[in-house]
């Protein structure tokens, strides 16, 4: 790899510099501090920039975006404590999902293979009625059917059918009856 050949100019932030900047200034104030902000004021806000959020969506503390305007969030979602959404990439979380504390849903990568180690970006989408447990890693292009539940400190890299239980590094489908 060679970093000095690393070219991002062909990425589309989605946004105008200026917005962008406003929204890290934002973030900082709402989303970053400690103590708790009323979730409706931090919905509030991401709708403001762009993303589309249903109803009764619970925003704990210290909750990473880093694009909102690329984020869709259903009804009756919680997301825990210091969670990271890197949405480079469009992210989707349908209607009654918990996204536990500390769980990461990142849709960049970058293409070690290749010399100027390109930007690799693909979406995340979360199906209804997931569990995201504490800890866990979501990788580019995976797409959690409905009712997985990913326990926790799982690195979930594929996709899931419908009702699994994934565990471990790298998370893998646990045989059916048994618990996170």
């Amino acid at each position: 790899m060679r970093l000095d050949l690393f070219d991002n100019s062909g990425f589309s932030r989605g946004i105008s510099s200026r917005k962008e900047a406003l929204w890290w200034v934002i973030r900082s104030l709402f989303f970053a501090p400690w103590f708790p902000v009323p979730s409706a004021i931090k919905v509030s806000l991401l709708r403001m920039f762009g993303a589309d959020i249903g109803r009764g969506v619970v925003i704990r503390s210290r909750v990473n975006i880093t694009f909102p305007w690329k984020l869709k969030i259903g009804d009756h979602v919680w997301i825990g404590d210091e969670v990271l959404i890197l949405s480079l990439a469009p992210v989707t979380i349908a209607s009654h999902v918990c996204i536990s504390q500390r769980a990461f849903l990142c849709t960049g990568s970058h293409d070690f293979r290749k010399e100027n180690f390109d930007l690799v970006t693909k979406p995340i989408t979360i199906g209804i009625g997931c569990w995201v447990a504490a800890n866990v890693f979501i990788g580019p292009g995976v797409n959690l059917a409905n009712g997985t539940l990913c326990a926790a400190g799982a690195v979930v890299m594929r996709s899931s059918q419908p009702g699994q239980i994934l565990s471990g590094n790298p998370a893998l489908p646990r045989a059916s009856g048994t618990r996170a």
